[in-house]
């Protein structure tokens, strides 16, 4: 089953299902340090596989290989797009080929949009363009997406534009919570999948987000 099948029920079955936490993850790994992780009950890992700069993040493969290896079932991607490099179609379709090159085994890519100003520049429309030139180049490919943002970052880069509601959530606000009562509606979401509740952790000696379902 993959993540994005997981997200949907927990969602639906909220009241009843048990909380499920998880990493992501930026940095090289190796297969005793998700041993590890899996050990201390964290169920699921999320891997930087493309880089800010317009490229693959080399570590990305090895990584979802080593997560897998290591027993953790749900094993997702995500995505950091380079707006200033532009053709986010072709930006995409160069992440999932490079992922399947390796024949690296994952659920779904995450786009992770934060950063305006730093990242992104401040014409919004342009932002949104590149935003769906990212969709459209991964529903080509056949890609299951969901976008990682929050309200603080996602209404600077894309103002009121709701285009990416119909994908998944994940949000961030290290609150150390792990619970869904801080979310606000905002960019036309008004149910999140996950929450990275906490960051820049050292756990079983790899630097990692944590999140919650």
């Amino acid at each position: 089953m993959k993540l994005l099948l997981l997200i949907a029920f927990v969602v639906a079955c909220a009241g009843i299902a048990s909380a499920t936490i998880g990493v992501d993850i930026s940095s090289a790994s190796d297969i005793s340090a998700f041993q590890c992780l899996k050990s201390n009950g964290y169920d699921f890992a999320i891997i930087r596989a493309w880089e800010s700069v317009g490229q693959p993040d080399p570590n990305g493969p090895h990584s979802i290989y080593n997560a897998r290896d290591a027993g953790i079932q749900y094993v997702d991607a995500y995505m950091f797009p380079c707006p200033s490099c532009g053709n986010g179609y072709g930006q995409v379709q160069s992440l999932v080929n490079y992922l399947k090159g390796y024949n690296a085994n994952y659920g779904m890519i995450w786009l992770d949009i934060e950063g305006p100003g730093l990242y992104w520049g401040s014409n919004q429309a342009a932002n949104q363009a590149f935003f769906n030139d990212l969709v459209s180049g991964a529903e080509a490919m056949g890609v299951h997406l969901g976008v990682y943002t929050s309200a603080s970052q996602w209404e600077p880069i894309m103002g009121n534009f709701d285009g990416g509601a119909k994908f998944p959530l994940w949000y961030a606000h290290y609150d150390n919570n792990p619970s869904f009562s801080d979310f606000s509606p905002f960019g036309g979401w008004n149910t999140p999948a996950i929450k990275q509740y906490n960051g820049n952790l050292d756990v079983c000696g790899l630097g990692v987000d944590v999140n919650w379902y």
